[in-house]
């Protein structure tokens, strides 16, 4: 695990978008799946203002995580997000795009979901394998779309599964613990002061660090990093001296 702190969310967002920058390299194709809310969205934007031009993005393959079982017009959708913040400005193929679509019956789409990630992506360990994916973290330590009262559906042997918000009720798709924990690498995408606790504890291993769902990222290969700010990592005793 590799903790990668920075002062400000916008620092946060240029160190992910040089790791980006790299990570891509001269791969011949690319497999990436995306994570919605609030950080990501500063780092598309960098991406895009800053640094479109250091990558070929028709060898970018892009995937989501989770979807809001939303219209993708729909103010809610990480689709749309990452539409008018990244792939409206970097004229990539339309064949490199694989949303979730949600706006079809949650249970029809993440079967549709499984099936196509089954068809289009390489397989590793006999699972299919993402070269990246991206997480954030919720201020009640779930990630992806898997909630603390759904832990279950981390262990589930389905690629995707449909997951409730507790608050709201509404559903999500989500991929599952297998898929991310199959990946290359993995990053998390953490800031605010909003997150320090649960985060905290997740990477201190203290409280009831057991029961959120981010705990369980721990990649086949080894390589997970967290990306923060210092507000977020404000909580963290286990990396200061």
């Amino acid at each position: 695990m590799d903790l990668r702190i920075n002062r400000t969310k916008q620092e946060v967002a240029d160190d992910f978008s040089k790791y980006f920058i790299d990570f891509v390299g001269d791969r011949k194709e690319v497999h990436i799946a995306l994570s919605g809310g609030s950080t990501p969205k500063i780092v598309f934007d960098t991406l895009t203002k800053h640094y479109a031009d250091q990558i070929d993005w028709t060898k970018v393959y892009f995937y989501w995580g989770d979807e809001r079982c939303v219209p993708p017009e729909d103010d809610e959708s990480n689709f749309k997000m990452t539409k008018e913040h990244l792939l409206s400005k970097l004229g990539i193929p339309k064949g490199n795009i694989h949303r979730i679509k949600g706006e079809n019956k949650p249970e029809y789409e993440a079967r549709r979901y499984s099936k196509l990630l089954h068809t289009v992506l390489p397989k590793h360990h006999k699972i299919l394998h993402f070269d990246l994916v991206i997480l954030g973290m919720g201020d009640d330590g779930h990630t992806a779309s898997i909630f603390p009262h759904e832990m279950g559906l981390w262990h589930s042997k389905k690629y995707c599964e449909v997951a409730t918000h507790p608050d709201s009720g509404q559903k999500r798709i989500t991929i599952t613990g297998q898929v991310i924990n199959n990946a290359q690498e993995v990053a998390f995408l953490v800031t605010g002061e909003n997150k320090a606790v649960k985060l905290g504890e997740i990477i201190n291993k203290k409280g009831n660090f057991e029961d959120y769902p981010a705990i369980l990222v721990n990649p086949k290969s080894g390589r997970l990093t967290w990306f923060l700010d210092e507000a977020a990592a404000s909580k963290i005793t286990a990396m200061k001296s």
